[in-house]
């Protein structure tokens, strides 16, 4: 089970959300894998934090599903190209919700944590990698892929908190350097 303390859930909240949580745990470990999992974990969080917290209503499967089905949208779960892939199909009958309240469910979960296909922070690694959107930012008033830059303005870049990592040292890279520069 996920340490609700590290998720930051707050105490009157705890008991739904880890009813959510042992759901998305339990379909994502069945059906598609750790990542889907942690990311869930961080949604479901999310949403536990705000006042008041929608979770509190409801039913634990569905706002389950509601969590998967949202991060599958936005993670291209639905193309049957992409490693794993499921379908809106087998989610509905996994969690046992019928498809479109999970797709409704699923648009409210999307709107109250502003998630979207360029948002880093509910993507998975393969898809921030891979989508050019999460890269551009401006500088001196032009678009610019982030990759292309010297190390020093992908740094900066990534202190401001525009992009996931910084390309020049790699993800491992930048949480070691990150590591060092706490520590000094």
């Amino acid at each position: 089970m996920a340490d609700l303390d590290e998720l930051k859930i707050p105490k009157a909240t705890r008991a739904v959300a880890e009813a959510v949580i042992v759901l998305t745990d339990q379909v994502c470990a069945d059906l598609l894998d750790e990542e889907y999992a942690s990311l869930a974990r961080r949604v479901v969080a999310k949403l536990a934090r705000k006042r008041p917290s929608p979770i509190q209503s409801g039913r634990a499967p569905t706002w389950a599903g509601a969590v998967v089905y949202a991060l599958g949208q936005v993670n291209f779960l639905f193309d049957s190209s992409t490693k794993p892939y499921a379908t809106a199909d087998d989610l509905s009958a996994v969690f046992g919700v019928a498809k479109s309240t999970l797709g409704a469910k699923a648009k409210l979960v999307r709107d109250l944590t502003k998630m979207d296909y360029g948002t880093p922070e509910f993507l998975r690694q393969d898809i921030i990698d891979a989508n050019p959107m999460i890269w551009f930012i401006q500088v001196d008033g032009l678009i610019m892929d982030a990759r292309e830059l010297p190390p020093p303005i992908q740094a900066e870049a990534f202190d401001l908190g525009l992009i996931p990592y910084i390309p020049a040292l790699g993800r491992d890279g930048t949480a070691e350097w990150l590591t060092q520069i706490r520590d000094a």
